[in-house]
């Protein structure tokens, strides 16, 4: 297993409202991770591939082990500390954890219609704009 010198948050940089969502976190939220979106990143690298990485953000901690979804944003939210660490928490335990990944799921699948989202947010990567027509 390889070891990081911080942890990084892979996001889908082709998403308007998943990057008005990190803009939050690098404005409000004091996590020591490395933001980058994944069509930027090295993600056999970062142990994830282009799949995961479109459908979901994915925390890569510091021993290389990721954590997708919901339980991504806990480790990010635990990891920031002070008020964020407690919501982190408690999002990682059962029936909350349940609780987290519908609601992840639910806003995920619907993020091309939330506040941000932009239409490219509902297609697959192959078939956003400015794509080659294949998966990269």
């Amino acid at each position: 297993m390889s070891f990081r010198e911080r942890p990084v948050l892979v996001y889908d940089g082709d998403c308007g409202f998943c990057t008005t969502s990190v803009r939050f976190v690098e404005r409000r939220v004091p996590t020591s991770a490395e933001i980058t979106a994944f069509q930027f990143a090295d993600l056999a690298a970062l142990g994830t591939d282009v799949e995961q990485a479109s459908r979901e953000v994915v925390w890569v901690a510091r021993d290389g082990r990721t954590y997708g979804g919901a339980q991504g944003v806990a480790r990010l939210l635990v990891d920031a500390g002070g008020i964020w660490r407690p919501l982190g928490i408690i999002a990682m335990i059962p029936p909350f954890r349940w609780l987290a990944h519908g609601v992840y799921r639910l806003v995920a699948g619907n993020r091309g219609r939330l506040p941000g989202g932009t239409p490219a947010c509902a297609l697959p990567p192959d078939r956003r704009p400015g794509s080659t027509g294949r998966t990269p």
